[in-house]
């Protein structure tokens, strides 16, 4: 099966994302971005076991030394000590600002890693190959780097564009299936935001999706990154159109947050939680119809991700302890909560003006339920 490239048109700074089975093996693409011949891999350890030798041979035939600095698996890596680590690893390469540096691993590592190129000596180039579903169709395209604080998730951060994206579908094949349904959750929220054809498309294909049949999951993860794609190259830094990615995240980012960022709930079950919870929320301020709002909560749970706040995992969780979190939000504004919300599926926007008081009152009815 030939490889799909999506072009990240940003003026000045275009990068192609290749995707399919095989991409790995065209690291040779991004020579000029090693003129030295070393490669340094900022890698998941697990990933790096599973996957480092294949990555190590494709560097080796083009030319170039890999330098693996191994990371712990898991959200809380992206800390103040990961971050010190990953640092003080690549200058101890003594690398010149010119030399690129791979992230190796999925969303945690490519943030991570992004977020230390975008600081090492005031920037440097970087590769990203993502490994997890997740991390290919969403956190390695659009230059969103960072780390978490105590306080919320994602919160120190820049926006630092990768100089190319390999996104292997052929390593999803090592990922247990509850990562693959919570990468699958952001496929659906692209869809559900931007393309009502792409979803129906889902409504049909879906199980073919998440089974990682190879033309299915090819094509899912074409179209995301291409809808992605679109967005990023009208507005890199999140000014306007490109809130609309975060679509559930308002919700998502309280309960990770709550859930302490640990592995009892994963970012895309977050998510697909606050698709739904999103969806009904919207329906109830008559802005979207229930018809499109049960479509939604039915293709998550037919996912088998979680659709209701009873099924989110990580739990227990308080409607006040959520609230706060939400008020901490990167997007929350003059004292407003700021939301995505569908209008219908494949058209959301931005809510800019809702108080406190009745989103805490929907978060009630929605943990309230038996």
């Amino acid at each position: 099966m030939s490889l799909r490239t999506v072009d990240v048109a940003l003026e000045g700074r275009p990068y192609d994302v290749l995707i399919g089975d095989g991409a790995l093996e065209e690291i040779g693409r991004a020579n000029r971005l090693f003129p030295l011949g070393r490669a340094p891999v900022v890698a998941d350890s697990a990933v790096w076991g599973l996957h480092g030798p294949r990555l190590s041979a494709a560097l080796e035939a083009a030319g170039l030394v890999p330098l693996p600095i191994e990371i712990p698996s898991g959200e809380a890596t992206k800390s103040y000590e990961g971050f010190q680590h990953v640092m003080e690893s690549l200058l101890a390469l003594d690398l010149e600002r010119r030399e690129a540096l791979i992230a190796f691993g999925g969303g945690v590592t490519g943030d991570l890693a992004g977020f230390a190129a975008s600081a090492m000596k005031r920037g440097q180039p970087f590769v990203q190959i993502p490994t997890t579903l997740l991390s290919q169709v969403d956190s390695s395209v659009g230059g969103k780097t960072g780390i978490n604080s105590p306080r919320g998730k994602n919160l120190i951060g820049a926006f630092h564009q990768p100089s190319l994206v390999l996104a292997d579908t052929g390593m999803l094949s090592t990922l247990p299936a509850r990562e693959i349904r919570a990468g699958y959750a952001e496929i659906a929220k692209i869809a559900a935001a931007r393309d009502a054809g792409f979803f129906r498309w889902l409504e049909e294909n879906g199980p073919d999706v998440v089974a990682l049949r190879p033309d299915a999951i090819t094509e899912a993860v074409a179209r995301s990154v291409a809808l992605k794609a679109e967005i990023v190259a009208a507005d890199e830094r999140e000014a306007g159109v490109r809130a609309l990615l975060n679509f559930g995240h308002t919700f998502a980012h309280a309960a990770e947050a709550e859930a302490g960022y640990g592995d009892a709930l994963r970012h895309g079950e977050a998510v697909a939680w606050g698709l739904t919870a999103a969806a009904r929320l919207a329906a109830s301020l008559g802005k979207c119809s229930e018809t499109d709002a049960m479509r939604i909560e039915s293709h998550i749970r037919a996912a088998g991700l979680p659709a209701r706040a009873e099924e989110l995992p990580g739990g227990p969780y308080e409607p006040a302890a959520l609230l706060d979190r939400m008020r901490g939000d990167k997007k929350a504004s003059m004292g407003k909560l700021v939301f995505i919300l569908p209008r219908r599926i494949g058209e959301a926007y931005i809510e800019t003006g809702l108080s406190p008081d009745p989103v805490l009152g929907f978060l009630r009815e929605e943990f309230a339920r038996p």
